[in-house]
């Protein structure tokens, strides 16, 4: 499977989802042997919030093995997501990264805000370097979304071993279930 045909099997899944009651991914026994017997096999890897209300594999009608998924507050990247996604890309296979963003995102919150501490205030530094003075929820969280395909993209561009990976973004609405594509 190519990025292009990943991208269409994602946004068909997300159309299926704004209709669904409940997840349809395969998920079932036959599934996690077969899995767990012959490898796993996705067809994208998604980089998403951890916040709980945001999960890739209903927002994109997937079950086992289909999706690489990376979750971590504000969807920002490291050098322990960037490995992750080396592994899922020149090991699995994985021709498209999606980074996936959401509205409502607590971690874009605190950095519009600047009311962070802790370890939280590393990733709030992160996503202000993204967003810089932007206060819009939305287009703060587009804004850090595209900031972290740009790492991505920046740091596999010298890496023909991974093949023709490809690396978008998208926002999630909470509120809604629709998946916006975004063109940067």
């Amino acid at each position: 499977m190519n990025a292009e045909m990943s991208l269409e099997k994602l946004k068909s899944g997300n159309l299926a989802y704004l209709q669904a009651l409940h997840n349809l991914g395969d998920i079932s026994p036959e599934i996690r042997k077969d899995t767990a017997q012959n490898g796993q096999h996705p067809y994208a890897i998604v980089i998403a919030c951890s916040d709980s209300r945001v999960i890739p594999e209903a927002i994109f009608s997937a079950g086992i093995g289909e999706l690489f998924t990376i979750r971590v507050a504000g969807n920002v990247i490291d050098n322990h997501q960037l490995g992750s996604i080396e592994y899922a890309a020149g090991h699995l296979g994985c021709p498209l990264v999606v980074v996936l963003g959401h509205t409502h995102c607590g971690a874009v919150g605190a950095a519009i805000t600047g009311e962070a501490d802790g370890f939280i205030q590393s990733i709030v530094d992160d996503i202000e370097k993204a967003i810089g003075e932007e206060h819009d929820d939305l287009r703060a969280s587009e804004l850090n979304t595209l900031h972290s395909v740009k790492v991505v993209r920046e740091a596999f561009a010298d890496h023909p071993e991974l093949g023709e990976m490809k690396a978008i973004g998208a926002v999630y609405d909470i509120e809604t279930g629709d998946v916006e594509w975004l063109d940067d």
